[in-house]
């Protein structure tokens, strides 16, 4: 018998006591009557006394099955991986366009711990993981870039029957999709981190890409960039402003002692040239092409349209998986990067990467929302109208673009609508 129960009885005793004693004066039936009903009131109070502990054990029981229930949700949510063995292929290769880097994170952090790396096709592959847990097949990432001799990732993705998907960008996809079509399924980042950049100091009037088209700077960007002849047949820039020269060296800029603009990443350029560039050392402004107007997405997993039937069953198992690995990689990204500065460490060339860059990169992607929901709930998820005006701004600028609307270069049908950030 529990207090609270052994309360109750001492309560109904002394009730019991005193009207005892109101009685000890009556007559011998009162007395015998009343003899009766002390054992009535025993029998009474034993009941309500089984009764109250029948209550206790009952909610007891209720607690125990508000528990199991509670224990259950919570298995739910955090229901094992699925298992990828049956509906993909025992090594899914994803093909990127450059060298390891944080704007990469979401598919790093796919790999597990148990991961290889082959310096010299420059691939780093292991288990395939969700929220830490094994689906049962490899998840191999490879190296884009001078890794592929700089040819496009649909082309190579094509040339090649060990690799299933590969990075599209929306300008990539429009321009060659008459010869290698690619599919983007998913979009682990909402805005394309790349930018233009210029010097605060030495052009104090610039506040944004329009503004260095009116102060007729020149532009130093990578030849063959889709965006310059698109700022330029909308009037943002000159053609004669634009030089095409760009290498990725920092030698053109600090030469030119700030006097030029440049193109680059926003979420590594302006840590390495404060930071690493020795001869620049101080901030630099920037502003995002998708702020200028050219929305593209970067860097979505796109899959081979003939192999989209093929693949079905495993995209609809695969998407969710780097939908939560976006979350999960921006929440905590340390695990993910440790494998990214590793693999640089191990390919051993031109391209480095530290603990310091890779924490800036992802804090800036958090700031400026490269990474994030958009404009709902779901991370990954692709908006036609972006890609539909991309198109049409390519087709202003008299590229040669193929006969296509935005849904033919992508598809929401394997996104989960209920994983976001």
């Amino acid at each position: 018998m529990n207090a609270k129960t052994l309360l109750r009885l001492l309560a109904l005793l002394a009730a019991f006591g005193l009207l005892a004693a109101a009685c000890s004066d009556s007559s011998s039936d009162s007395d015998e009557t009343d003899a009766s009903a002390d054992e009535s009131s025993d029998d009474s109070m034993e009941d309500d006394e089984d009764s109250m502990e029948d209550d206790e054990d009952s909610m007891e029981d209720d607690e125990d099955s508000m528990e199991d229930d509670e224990d259950s949700m919570e298995d739910e949510e955090h229901a094992g991986a699925p298992d990828l063995s049956e509906v993909c292929p025992a090594t899914l290769s994803l093909q990127t366009d450059w060298f390891p880097e944080a704007e990469h994170g979401a598919v790093y952090n796919m790999i597990g711990d148990d991961y290889t790396i082959d310096g010299d096709n420059m691939i780093v592959s292991g288990p395939l993981v969700s929220e830490g847990e094994d689906t049962g097949i490899v998840w191999e990432v490879r190296t884009g870039g001078p890794a592929i001799g700089f040819s496009p990732v649909a082309a190579h993705v094509y040339a090649s029957d060990d690799i299933q998907l590969g990075y599209a960008n929306t300008e990539a996809q429009a321009l060659q999709f008459a010869d290698t079509p690619m599919i983007s399924v998913v979009a682990p980042l909402e805005k394309n981190p790349q930018m233009i950049m210029w010097d605060p100091e030495t052009l104090p009037d610039v506040n944004g890409i329009a503004d260095l088209g009116k102060a007729g700077t020149t532009i130093n960007v990578f030849g063959g960039g889709v965006f310059s002849e698109v700022f330029v047949a909308q009037g943002i820039w000159s053609e004669d402003q634009v030089d095409p020269s760009y290498d990725g060296s920092p030698a053109a800029f600090v030469s030119a002692d700030g006097s030029i603009a440049q193109q680059g990443f926003a979420s590594a350029e302006p840590y390495v040239y404060k930071n690493e560039v020795e001869s620049w050392g101080k901030d630099v402004e920037f502003e995002l092409l998708h702020d200028a107007g050219f929305e593209v997405y970067a860097a979505t997993i796109g899959v081979r349209a003939d192999l989209m039937e093929e693949l079905d069953e495993c995209l609809t198992e695969l998407v969710p998986i780097i939908q939560k690995s976006t979350v999960s990689y921006y929440a905590d990204p340390d695990r993910a990067n440790a494998i990214i500065i590793d693999a640089v460490e191990t390919f051993d060339s031109f391209w480095v990467y530290n603990a310091d860059l890779a924490a800036f990169s992802v804090e800036t992607q958090n700031e400026l929302d490269l990474a994030s929901n958009g404009d709902n709930d779901t991370v990954g998820d692709i908006d036609a109208d972006r890609i539909q005006r991309v198109i049409d701004s390519m087709t202003g600028a008299n590229m040669d673009v193929a006969d296509i609307t935005a849904e033919d270069i992508f598809t929401n049908k394997y996104i989960d609508e209920s994983i976001g950030f």
